[in-house]
């Protein structure tokens, strides 16, 4: 393809590393058929909504923006990030998509407040890692990892986890209710879905917030009654960054303050496997299998 040339309002930037996100398997496979987010253009796609890190000619001053996964492109100035100095293309692609979508899963629709105990599905993947984190960073009183190996649980438990767990739905409700000495949960973040999600409801105190962020296991969830939820006055919410990203840029207060966090070593975004741009297709079957932890990147 040929080099792409900026307008006014757009910079031009040369890809030092691109993410790769679930999201993108979706888009390939397209399950992303409808709303304004799904791919307008014939295949080859180019996964429309990869985050991406390098630098701009101008200034060889670092950024961090979405939509590249090729070795140049053009970006729109309002998703121009400045990354302080020790974050690395790694870090930083973590945090943009991973990063900001956890800060929102606890702050704006868990409105998590201190004390509370926090259930992380995943917790050894990109957004589970610092979901786990961030939600000691701003003050749960437990917070419950759920993770599907012996080694990505003991992470987990690095990471800042008070009990790590096994995520199978089988007795599911009593390993968590155990690692919360006996008390319900009062949050529970879920990107699994299907009968995951079923079984996590089963777990939540009065109040309790389950927030859907994805359904990496490709399946349905069962249809949840109303009077279910009303009993313990239980609350159900999605959540996707994307649209966010889209409607407000990225050079946003949450961003500037998961990167000095980060900077400071406060947050510590998981750096998964590399591959080389030409072995994409590695990428995602990687992720797919869950034979990775953490952020993982494509190398132009």
């Amino acid at each position: 393809m040929p080099d792409p040339s900026a307008e006014p309002g757009q910079t031009l930037v040369q890809v030092e590393a691109a993410g790769v996100n679930f999201g993108d398997i979706k888009q390939i496979a397209g399950e992303h058929t409808d709303g304004p987010y799904a791919p307008k253009v014939p295949c080859p796609v180019f996964p429309a909504w990869r985050s991406s890190a390098g630098l701009r000619p101008a200034d060889a001053s670092s950024a961090m923006f979405r939509r590249a996964v090729t070795t140049k492109t053009v970006v729109s100035d309002r998703h121009l990030v400045a990354l302080p100095p020790g974050v690395g293309a790694g870090e930083a692609l973590a945090v943009l998509v991973q990063g900001l979508t956890a800060w929102h899963l606890l702050r704006s629709v868990a409105r998590i407040r201190p004390g509370e105990s926090v259930v992380v599905h995943a917790a050894a993947g990109g957004t589970g890692s610092l979901a786990v984190q961030l939600a000691r960073e701003f003050g749960a009183g437990r917070i419950i990892a759920t993770a599907s190996s012996v080694q990505k649980r003991a992470l987990a438990l690095e990471l800042g986890a008070d009990a790590a767990i096994d995520g199978d739905t089988a007795d599911y409700r009593e390993r968590v209710l155990d690692a919360d000495h006996g008390r319900p949960a009062d949050i529970v973040l879920d990107a699994i879905g299907g009968p995951v999600l079923d079984a996590a409801l089963d777990t939540l105190g009065p109040l309790g917030r389950l927030v859907t962020y994805g359904a990496s296991s490709r399946q349905a969830a069962a249809a949840v009654a109303p009077s279910r939820l009303a009993v313990e006055s239980i609350t159900v919410a999605g959540f996707w960054v994307i649209p966010l990203i889209a409607r407000n840029g990225t050079a946003g207060t949450e961003l500037a303050q998961l990167l000095d966090l980060t900077a400071r070593g406060h947050l510590r975004p998981l750096a998964g496997a590399e591959y080389d741009l030409a072995r994409a297709r590695d990428a995602h079957e990687d992720l797919l299998g869950r034979r990775t932890k953490g952020k993982r990147v494509l190398r132009p």
